[in-house]
């Protein structure tokens, strides 16, 4: 049962008012969840992210009010399987923030009208790298591995999504209709509620939204959901209301909030969970994937001009 409370609620508004890192946004991710004692802990780490490396399991669990006992409980609660695997984790995860930090003063962290080509382009590698690199760390592969099965067996899987979120969603349809998956694409909300509402308890649905907060797709990945679909939401929010709204979430991070309004590094984030879900799907179905991807190369073969033809023809016939 998540107990809620005051310490909880500040650990939240301390994780707001600076960039977190991979540890922080775990620990803040699974806050909600967390009893009062946990919660403690998490307020403390969040404030002091690099207390475990000056402290033994025990004055951590003193400087908490705490025991050591929950201390450990905490650790696996955030994945680690204990108190010096999570020591180590924090060590890393120090380093690579005062690396990132130090690069950011070197380049800059924002685009100014004087910005050389180089700096611009080392801005855009550290952000597009963080926010990949954070994604990875935040996967749940056991839970991208069952949703995965239910696409490979489903009768029907729609996509939503609007603007940008669009275009993800139709790349993903793309993908999956060429392995042979029954799968649609919604970028308007209206078509998209009647395909939902026509959805089953043999259904899929995907809802993929950075901010968790359109309500177009907050209301297709509901209605689909009440038809007894399985409903999953691709955010950068676990506690947005579109991840509310579906039975699964998985987590797309983008850290570098200088590059809005439209930040691609969240859609490459987006891109790289679709194409390893895309991935695992095709593995579950790897003789009918094989078959399909082979016929539709087929199909389209006739419509590639190989270089070593169009040398051949007369330079009038290429003009």
């Amino acid at each position: 049962m998540t107990v809620t409370t005051e310490s909880s609620s500040s650990a939240a508004e301390t994780a707001s008012a600076g960039t977190l890192s991979a540890i922080g946004m775990r620990i803040q991710s699974r806050l909600p969840r967390m009893s009062q004692a946990m919660s403690k802990i998490a307020a403390l780490l969040l404030e002091a992210p690099d207390a475990p490396l000056r402290l033994s399991i025990t004055e951590l669990a003193e400087e908490a009010g705490t025991s050591a006992a929950t201390v450990t409980r905490f650790c696996r609660t955030i994945g680690y399987s204990g108190y010096t695997p999570f020591r180590v984790a924090v060590a890393s995860d120090t380093g690579r923030k005062h690396a990132i930090e130090r690069w950011s003063e070197d380049i800059g962290r924002a685009f100014g009208p004087d910005d050389t080509p180089t700096q611009v382009m080392s801005t855009l590698l550290t952000a597009h790298t963080r926010s990949l690199r954070s994604t990875a760390e935040f996967i749940d592969l056991e839970q991208l591995e069952r949703i995965a099965a239910r696409i490979a067996t489903c009768e029907h899987i729609d996509l939503y999504g609007i603007g940008g979120s669009g275009v993800m969603a139709e790349e993903m349809q793309l993908r999956l209709y060429r392995i042979g998956i029954n799968a649609h694409s919604w970028p308007e909300v209206h078509s998209g509620l009647t395909s939902a509402s026509l959805q089953n308890e043999h259904c899929v649905a995907i809802g993929i939204s950075n901010t968790g907060r359109t309500d177009e797709t907050i209301q297709m990945i509901e209605c689909a959901r009440s038809t007894g679909a399985l409903t999953v939401a691709i955010t950068s929010s676990p506690e947005s209301p579109l991840a509310q709204a579906a039975d699964e979430n998985i987590v797309t991070l983008a850290h570098e909030k200088f590059l809005q309004p439209d930040d691609l590094s969240a859609k490459h984030s987006q891109l790289f969970v679709l194409d390893l879900l895309y991935l695992l799907v095709a593995q579950q179905n790897f003789g009918r994937s094989t078959t399909t991807l082979a016929a539709s190369a087929s199909a389209v073969a006739p419509h590639r001009r190989s270089s070593r033809s169009r040398r051949a023809q007369p330079k009038e016939q290429q003009a």
